[in-house]
């Protein structure tokens, strides 16, 4: 079988056409303008027509490049067509992702395509861990969508409560590379097996790896294949790379400066490379009165989904999320011995949907190319701007060079780093109060803090369910960035004292017109800040970093 390659170069590309040029249902068109999509992405001008004439596709583009609509919409108009002649009620469409929190969002795309035709195209997500039987009288009602992870898929398969032999007509397969990567290898054949000898597939990937291409010969037929072609992430000139050299014992000092006093603005997320960093940090900063987020792959999966979906809706702007998957083979084999036990269907680097994210902070520096890429990823998506800053000890100077190198040959230039000049010495009353909070943190809090968290969200999750599904308002109140007190809190902590900020930031902030707290002062002297921040950037390096704080909602 061959296959038609067709490159797409973004410099050279004519402006994408409207989504009215595409024959799209007016059911699907109000979607669209509700959700604020003004014209396709590149990718969906090319990927959009070639699924509506029902060829095969595989689609590779850089995430925030708009992959789930390029897919999404032509499933809706193929099933909204097929409306016409066929009143059978049959499953037409199948989603399979490698993650839980994947498959939550691109299910709430669907909902938010389908708004204009819910009655017409139902969509579930079954990926959720409940019981299989709860979920058998839905998929008894043959919804023209599933979206699910294939272990879970496998499993309601094998007990019967649904079949594809006879109904299916469209499989996508999203985050194809890490499809095999997350060990779904067996899964996926089997589930094959389960499918029609005929049926349109198109997969979608950020990378053309050996394993995408192996599962391209298990289920695309003849197709097109899309390549976007362009960096792995957005340009120079939409996210900024940044540098601070950092020691371990230094970290926690600059990161706790930083945001108290107001230098990162706008939604965050900090990296770290372990579930128990993850924690530490959130205990670290609790003591200070900053509020945050954990993510990782012990929390229950209706936890994770939780958080995602509060972090983009604003409810709290820095979560700390554990990007275990680029950890190293010894640590892997570690993990595999350890008690708790890991959902292998969480992913946080890679696929998730954070909206709006102006900063990512690597805490931790990742430690290949590839975990910086996804990291990076998740900021400057769609035309946003976004800021990557990377804490980096001598010890990590390698990691950064390799990543460099390869970011350099992607962009052709020869400096992508900038280095940002963060004078420690400036801030030495924040060190102080630093390292004591830091030693307080200990390993017996940590893992305290680990078994409260999982327990708590735990029986939320059981006793509240029912609740929940009757009162979903009440479900967005129920914040995630609650204290775990298993640090002794000090009150005064909370606030910084008016002579450890340093001389040039008061001027900036006006902190010395009155004696009162300083986050009060802030506040009140944002409109001087604003004004005089061109100025003083030049002769104050705590804010050479330029942090984004206001965005656009990307297609």
């Amino acid at each position: 079988m061959t296959s038609t390659e067709v490159d797409i170069d973004e410099e050279n590309e004519e402006k994408p056409k409207n989504f009215h040029e595409f024959g799209l249902d007016d059911r699907i068109l109000k979607a669209i303008a509700k959700l604020g999509w003004l014209e396709p992405t590149l990718i969906q001008e090319k990927a959009i027509p070639l699924l509506l004439e029902g060829k095969d596709v595989l689609i590779r583009a850089r995430t925030g490049s708009g992959k789930t609509a390029a897919f999404a919409v032509p499933l809706v108009q193929k099933i909204l067509s097929n409306k016409q002649t066929q009143a059978k009620q049959e499953i037409k469409g199948l989603i399979i992702t490698p993650s839980k929190e994947l498959s939550k969002q691109i299910y709430e795309v669907l909902i938010d395509l389908t708004i204009k035709c819910c009655r017409e195209v139902r969509v579930i997500d079954i990926s959720p861990q409940v019981n299989l039987d709860a979920q058998k009288s839905s998929l008894a009602e043959m919804p023209d969508i599933i979206v699910s992870t294939p272990g879970r898929l496998l499993q309601h398969l094998k007990a019967s409560n649904l079949s594809l032999k006879h109904s299916l007509e469209t499989l996508i397969i999203d985050e194809a590379d890490l499809i095999f990567s997350f060990g779904y290898e067996d899964e996926i054949k089997k589930v094959l097996m389960h499918l029609p000898t005929v049926y349109q597939a198109a997969l979608a990937s950020a990378t053309l790896s050996e394993d995408v291409l192996t599962l391209k010969k298990l289920v695309l037929h003849n197709p097109a294949i899309l390549k976007l072609e362009e960096p792995p992430l957005a340009p120079p000139t939409q996210l900024a790379h940044y540098s601070l050299a950092a020691e371990e014992n230094d970290k926690a000092a600059i990161l706790y400066a930083l945001l108290k006093l107001h230098l990162i603005r706008g939604k965050t997320i900090i990296f770290v490379n372990t579930v128990d960093r993850c924690y530490k940090l959130k205990l670290f900063l609790e003591q200070f009165g900053i509020p945050t987020c954990v993510l990782n792959s012990e929390l229950p999966a209706v936890s994770r989904c939780r958080a995602i979906t509060q972090f983009n809706s604003g409810t709290y702007d820095i979560i700390i999320a554990s990007d275990e998957k680029a950890l190293d083979e010894a640590h892997i084999m570690k993990a595999k011995k350890g008690k708790r036990r890991k959902d292998k269907e969480s992913g946080v680097a890679r696929g998730i949907d954070f909206q709006f994210v102006a900063n990512i902070i690597n805490f931790d520096f990742p430690l290949d190319v590839n975990s910086y890429i996804h990291r990076a990823g998740r900021t400057a998506r769609g035309k946003n701007q976004g800021t990557a800053l990377s804490f980096v000890a001598i010890r990590e100077r390698p990691l950064l060079q390799e990543v460099e190198e390869e970011l350099k040959e992607c962009y052709g230039r020869d400096e992508l780093f900038r280095t940002y000049q963060f004078k420690l010495e400036e801030v030495e009353g924040f060190r102080y109060r630093a390292k004591d909070a830091w030693k307080a943190v200990t390993r017996i809090a940590v893992r305290e803090a680990r078994l409260k968290e999982i327990k708590q969200e735990i029986i939320n999750c059981e006793k509240l369910k029912s609740y929940f599904e009757d009162n979903p308002k009440d479900l967005q109140s129920l914040r995630q960035d609650k204290a775990l007190h298993t640090v002794k809190l000090q009150p005064h902590l909370k606030d910084v004292p008016e002579y450890i900020v340093p001389p040039t930031l008061k001027r900036l902030m006006g902190v010395g017109k009155r004696k009162r707290k300083f986050d009060r002062d802030l506040a009140a002297s944002g409109a001087t800040a604003t004004k005089s921040r061109h100025q003083a950037r030049a002769s104050n390096p705590l804010i050479s970093l330029t942090l984004h704080k206001k965005h656009k909602k990307a297609a």
